[in-house]
């Protein structure tokens, strides 16, 4: 999860979700999952699926490369 911009908030939090092996999983199924587990206001506004996510060398996920084609569109920098 990481902040993108947003127009009435100027910035929202953004979920990347990259699914083990071949599961049927969708943002509405991520949507479901964290609307059960978290307090409204916690769940991202946005979801998506990916594969193969930028990984650091120590296996992190990298969010500075998922975020940063959101900031670079918005004119603005993180």
């Amino acid at each position: 999860m990481f902040g993108i911009p947003d127009a009435e908030f100027g910035e929202t939090l953004m979920a990347v979700v990259e699914a083990s092996g071949d599961t049927d999983l969708t943002p509405a199924d991520v949507d479901r999952h964290l609307r059960r587990q978290l307090a409204g206001y916690k769940v991202p506004r946005r979801i998506e699926m990916g594969r193969d996510l930028p990984r650091e060398d120590s296996g992190k996920i990298f969010k500075r490369r998922l975020r940063e084609p959101y900031w670079h569109a918005a004119g603005r920098k993180i």
